[in-house]
């Protein structure tokens, strides 16, 4: 019956945090407790009720033991009594009753008879009983409460994640654009291990603490409650210190983190602009700026420290005050008033102090209850939500016989992840039934969108689509799908063997369909070369292949399905020459008498398609074949023009996404905007590489599992020697050497407790009364002593620790960014680099290793010195008995461990098991178009539901073991008592050992081996620490590829600023198989200014980062002045270099300061600021602004507009005054009016500098010396512009067709 009870007063507890927290959480907090048990069977109800019951009981043993305490100690001081009384040679014992020996009764002063003959070995042995008894109960039911509610939690949770996975492979396409494939694994994780400890044995051991806290009061006022008032009285004193402690901590962390917050803004935005960084010499003003907001960090951490340290002073010192008060109130009961034993007031006073202990350990429970809730809220949402197309369902017609039109019908869009952005605007078009349709058109213009409305991944806002006139809604989407192959650019294979991946094409095909399906791909040849064949595994998303092979694998599987509609979404784009003429080769067999609709870039891809659609702004603006849309000069012209210019060189047809059209950042933020989210675009994943070249983005916007590359990174580091961590803490030595004293105080604190405690109660067998009250005075100032001395002594240690730790951690986070500005460019393209992994690395390793020095420390002094000062003192007054109970230590030790385990659940050892689920999970999660267009959700949902059978097994094998281990580690306590004191008594009567040595002993020993395990377990993870230390020293000994030390490298003094670069070859090191530069030969005078033309991707970018020393190239040189780049000074070449790129980076201060950001070998006058203005034409605007110079341009400048921007940029570059002035598209994203504006500043800025132009409107370049048209990575022809308009090749053709260039 107690169990409702109990859960509701859990309801009620956690309500009531969840409204003081803040109202925010109401909202979240949707879910109400009982509603997480809504997967429980009839079953698992009964588990949890016998579970709940018998932690009820186990609950009850500790205050049931507390009596019996109390009754040997009334034995032992009787006895001792007895045995004081006969030493009198005139007195003896006879029937139990003390006589003289004349015969006459015994009556001390208070006319009582005085009793004897205690046979104290007997009583012992009656006690011992009780407590194994207690034992062996309290080893049952704590194992059954373990085992039945994390069993009974297991069975619910296995159905959780079964159902949840099953909704999540039904949702539609446009649910997983707004649910990121990450965010999804983390709540199939994370999510249900919390919702896990909310109803498995957290709820078990916060019935147990309840139930012992209701005991423990019972136990008291049952015993005497005159005392168990005062008690009470005080012991709120302790709950509201450890209150105020909370609050007071988590608002100190909370300032901690906001400045640490800042920090790593700082460090997030330095990272993100590393180019503009680098590129400005600004690494050591960073460096500044990022230690000014550590150092408040600091200061924030080391107050927490000393409140911490204060609190826990506080609540030391109430405790000990508490027992000087009960002591001294209590004897005065037993001796004055006689209405307590001592074993009563021992029982009474332990009895409150248990209850008020476990009331404090019921409080994480709640915890864990509160954010299960939380997490429950988006868990059960999204299994309750109705998917808005059911790929599980049979509805929808099925056609007997398929022709294979298709239509549009105004057909308007925008993905559900940006609904104001419109993809297809009013789109109508047909494709007819066995032809070959092309699309083409600049990137982002709808192409790929069309395809994925025909696949009914999404339905249209307006209009509609139609198979054979039938509107694709009133179809069965399964059947629509099994219609209809797709091939994309970049195939998502599953990390099975070939074969497996062809059968997801179609189920229940024999191996002659494969073989038969494998050779129409062209594909067979290659397959029966590997040595396993068909069983040769792909890896992880097919990474064990090349493109080539990976793309004909795809076609087989869409081939295998036989389809009537074949989609062809840029299916070759990523492949070299060879691969290519293979792979279309192998399309083209396959294309006949089916209706093919294909997307490309490659002209010989599109040459023979029976039609041609042009694409642009989401409408088809063209149709009709190669030769008549030649004629109408449109987006196709511009697109063959471009692509044939480049015959002369050897690749003619590269030609990547983004050319078409002038090239709109909005694009840009709308890819990489998409970093986390499932749905990259299949279309954009080329172009999104090439945009970062021509716009200096790190490259770090490509999709990797944010998950996996941190655990790729971590894995193979050595632990770092602890020796080499305390090197960095040198410096604070005199703080560790105090904080270590208060530790070792803090470890005498138990020992001293052992003696005082076990001397009182020696007072209660001293018969001269005086002599008793004044050594029950003398024990209770005692422990007022020790009160104040472990509040100073505890505070000493939080503070000295807090204090060495912080200035530890700020100064490893300091150098580590450092370090990490040191690191050459390349190093941040590695995704394994991206901002957001290095400032994590900032932020948590740095934290961690202060978990290996400062605290840890203390913790390992104070456990030392305890247990030490125990064993002396048990060893002086009895080594027999120490001997005895320390064949009990290991077990209390190991007890000690188990049981701040228990504190923080045992769930999350599961985490292991699940690995494989969750592979499966992933890579269902991270390819749900390719399964949806397979139509194999089913599949997934299978081998997801058999991947859970494992960590199900092992769960339930995991409940027995951990309830025994429980069970065990609970019972050994009184299993120590039930031996050591049955021996104390044998001890007592044979050998006249005092009683009070017995306790003593016992509690020494006792106390300091529990002490022992829960210190062991309590300290930070200590092998984590040092792998973090290990992670963040590699990094500190990387030694960059390109040094940027001010000492390396040759400087001189005229520089002219004469630029040649010679056979230069180069790829970037995160894409080595992608050629960026092939053999470019260019080179600019000084004072010339030299403009590169030319496609999108050919390398014009590149080779700016080159002469910026971003990277040096792979083969040939780059000559600055006659001297090879590689040998010249890194900082004296980049401060003769101003640049100004299309989407330039400002920080986030003033516009001053962003200006100054230019020179940052010296600082910056307010003249020269106002100069540089006038020359960019910024100044007059500057002026109008309120804050004139001081204006904040927010973060990235996002208060300003693009030309504002680009100006402040273009002083930024004339500050330094630069020798080579590099103007990469500076123009681009503008409007004509500002662009006219900038152009001017940009032609007054070029005089007299040598400068490097790189731009896509033809009207900026025509005045300059040298023009270099660029395609693939080499220049085709260069000249001036009159020159190259007479020799009527690539620039004639661009220049007369005006057909916008990149």
């Amino acid at each position: 019956m107690k169990k409702p009870i109990k859960s509701k007063q859990g309801e009620e507890k956690s309500g009531y945090l969840s409204n003081g927290d803040q109202k925010k959480k109401e909202k979240t907090l949707g879910v109400g407790y009982f509603q997480l048990f809504r997967y429980a069977t009839g079953k698992d109800t009964v588990m949890m009720v016998v579970g709940g019951l018998c932690a009820l009981i186990h609950g009850a043993a500790l205050p049931l033991m507390l009596v019996v305490f109390g009754q040997m100690t009334n034995t032992f001081v009787e006895y001792q009594l007895e045995i004081d009384t006969l030493q009198d040679p005139s007195k003896e014992c006879s029937n139990n009753t003390i006589y003289w020996k004349n015969g006459s009764i015994y009556e001390p002063a208070e006319n009582s008879t005085v009793y004897c003959g205690v046979d104290i070995e007997s009583k012992m042995t009656i006690f011992a009983y009780y407590y194994a008894g207690i034992g062996v109960v309290v080893l049952f039911t704590s194992y059954f409460q373990i085992y039945f509610w994390v069993s009974s939690a297991a069975r619910q949770i296995d159905r959780m994640r079964k159902a949840y996975f099953r909704k999540v492979m039904r949702m539609e396409i446009g649910w997983f654009d707004c649910n990121s494939v990450g965010e999804l694994n983390t709540r199939m994780t994370d999510g249900i291990n919390k919702i896990n400890n909310a109803i498995a044995d957290q709820v078990s051991t916060f019935i147990e603490r309840i139930s012992a806290f209701v005991f423990g009061f019972m136990v008291g006022f049952i015993g005497g409650w005159k005392l168990t008032m005062v008690v009470i009285a005080v012991s709120p004193l302790i709950g509201v210190a450890a209150g105020l402690m909370a609050v007071a901590v988590s608002r100190l962390t909370g300032r901690e983190l906001n400045s640490y917050a800042k920090a790593g803004a700082v460090a997030d935005e330095v990272l993100t602009s590393i180019r503009t960084v680098a590129a400005f010499g600004g690494e050591d003003k960073e460096t500044e700026r990022y230690d000014k907001n550590l150092e408040e960090a600091q200061s924030w951490g080391v107050k927490k420290g000393a409140i911490v340290g204060i609190f826990q002073g506080f609540m030391w010192s109430i405790i000990f005050f508490c027992y000087a008060l009960a002591f001294w109130y209590g004897s005065q009961l037993v001796i004055d008033t006689k209405e307590l034993t001592p074993g009563t007031l021992i029982q009474v006073f332990f009895g409150v102090l248990t209850a008020a202990m476990n009331l404090g350990q019921a409080s994480p429970c709640l915890e864990a209850f509160a954010s299960g809730r939380a997490s429950a809220k988006n868990f059960f949402d999204t299994i309750d939500r109705q998917p808005e197309m059911d790929c599980f369902s049979e509805e929808g017609h099925k056609l007997d016989k398929v022709k294979g039109d298709i239509e549009f019908h105004n057909v308007t869009f925008s993905y559900p992840s940006r609904p104001d952005v419109e993809i297809l605007n009013d789109l109508s078009m047909q494709v007819k039934a066995g032809e070959t349709t092309a699309f083409v058109g600049p990137s982002g213009s709808g192409k790929s969108t069309t395809i994925q409305l025909f696949q009914r991944f999404y339905d249209p806002k307006k209009g509609m689509v139609t198979l054979d006139g039938h509107d694709i809604r009133s179809l069965n989407t399964q059947w629509l799908r099994s219609l209809i192959g797709i091939v994309e650019q970049e195939p998502a294979l599953f990390a099975t063997t070939i074969a497996e991946n062809i059968k997801f094409g179609r189920s229940g095909v024999t191996m002659e369909d494969i073989i038969q399906a494998t050779k129409e791909a062209n594909a067979y040849n290659f397959i029966m070369a590997l040595p396993q064949k068909f069983d040769t595994m792909v890896g992880e998303g097919g990474g064990q292949m090349s493109g080539g092979q990976k793309q004909r694998i795809a076609i087989a599987r869409a081939l295998i399905r036989n389809p009537r509609i074949l989609l062809l979404d840029m299916a070759t784009s990523a492949l070299d020459n060879e691969s290519e003429a293979v792979v279309q080769e192998a399309l083209d067999k396959v294309r006949m008498g089916r209706t093919t609709i294909s997307i490309a870039h490659r002209l010989s891809t599109i040459k023979n398609a029976d039609i041609i659609m042009g694409f642009e702004h989401g409408q088809a603006v063209e149709r009709g074949t190669h030769t008549e849309l030649l004629e109408r000069q449109g987006v196709y012209f511009t697109l063959v023009t471009l692509q044939n210019q480049g015959t002369s060189n050897k690749n003619k047809d590269a030609i990547s996404e983004a050319h078409e059209d002038p090239f709109n950042p909005k694009d840009l933020s709308r890819t990489s905007n998409q970093r986390g989210s499932v749905r990259l675009r299949s279309d954009s994943k080329l172009s999104i590489h090439t945009l970062s070249e021509s716009l200096n983005i790190p490259s770090d916007y490509t999709f990797i599992p944010e998950k996996e590359s941190e655990d790729v990174a971590y894995e193979h580091v050595e632990p770092a020697p602890v020796a080499r961590i305390l090197k960095y803490n040198k410096p604070e030595w005199p703080y560790m050497l105090l904080g270590s004293i208060g530790a070792a105080i803090n470890g005498f604190v138990t020992p001293v407790y052992a003696l005082l405690f076990s001397q009182i109660l020696g007072t209660f067998s001293i018969t001269d009364l005086n002599q008793q009250r004044e050594q029950i005075n003398a024990i209770c100032v005692l422990f007022c002593i020790v009160a104040v001395a472990s509040f100073f002594s505890q505070f000493l240690q939080g503070y000295s620790f807090a204090k060495s730790g912080e200035l530890l951690t700020r100064r490893l986070r300091k150098v580590g960014f450092q370090a990490m500005l040191r690191q050459e460019i390349g190093f941040f393209d590695d995704s394994t680099n991206s901002p957001g992994a290095l400032t994590t690395r900032l932020a948590s390793d740095a934290s961690m290793v202060q978990g290996a020095t400062g605290s840890q420390i203390g913790m390992i002094v104070s456990s030392l010195t305890c247990i030490g000062a125990s064993f002396i003192i048990a060893f002086i007054y009895s080594w027999k008995l120490t001997l005895v109970i320390m064949c009990f230590l290991p077990l209390l030790g190991l007890s000690g461990v188990f049981q701040a385990k228990m504190l923080t659940g045992f769930a999350n050892e599961d985490k292991e098991s699940m690995e494989e689920a969750g592979q499966v999970s992933s890579e269902a999660l991270s390819n749900i178009r390719t399964i949806a267009g397979l139509n194999k959700e089913s599949f997934f949902v299978e081998s997801y539901e058999q991947k859970l059978e494992l960590p199900f097994i092992s769960a339930m094998k995991k409940a027995n073991i951990h309830g025994l281990c429980f069970g065990f580690s609970q019972c050994v306590l009184f299993m120590a008592y039930a031996a050591s004191f049955r021996y104390g008594g044998y001890l007592v009567s044979s050998e006249g050992l005092l009683y009070t040595y017995v306790f003593r002993v016992i509690l020494a020993v006792v106390m300091s081996g529990t002490a022992m395990g829960k210190a062991s377990s309590f300290t930070p993870d200590y092998a984590k620490a040092k792998i973090a230390a290990a992670q963040f020293f590699k990094l500190l000994d990387r030694i960059p590829k390109i040094s940027t030390s001010h000492a390396v490298g040759e400087k001189w003094d005229n520089f002219r600023g004469e630029i040649q670069f010679l056979n230069c070859n180069f790829t970037y090191p995160t894409r080595p198989d992608v050629q960026v530069l092939n053999g470019l030969v260019v080179s600019v005078k000084p004072g010339q200014t030299l403009a590169f033309v030319g496609s999108s991707g050919c390398g014009k970018s590149t080779s700016v980062q080159l002469l910026e020393r971003f990277y040096d190239p792979d083969q040939g040189h780059v000559l600055i002045d006659g001297r090879p780049s590689h040998n010249v000074n890194v900082p004296f070449l980049r401060s003769q270099i101003g640049i100004v790129s299309q989407e330039p980076v400002l920080f986030g201060c003033s516009i001053a300061e962003n200006i100054q950001y230019g020179n940052n070998k010296c600082s910056v006058s307010m003249e020269e600021i106002v100069e540089a203005a006038k020359k960019a034409y910024l100044h007059d605007f500057v002026m109008t602004l309120p804050d004139k110079y001081e204006t904040q341009v927010g973060t990235q400048g996002s208060q300003l507009s693009r030309g504002q921007k680009q100006r402040i940029a273009i002083a930024r570059a004339i500050v330094r005054h630069p020798k080579i002035l590099l103007l990469d598209e500076a123009t681009s994203a503008l409007d004509t009016e500002s662009e006219q504006v900038v152009q001017s500043a940009l032609d007054e800025a070029r005089k007299g500098r040598t400068c490097i132009v790189i731009a896509h409107r033809l009207s900026t370049i025509q005045s300059a010396d040298i023009i270099a048209v660029m395609s693939n990575g080499a220049v085709i022809e260069q000249g001036t512009h009159d020159k190259l308009m007479a020799k009527k090749g690539a620039y004639y053709d661009l220049v007369t067709t005006g057909a916008p260039i990149s």
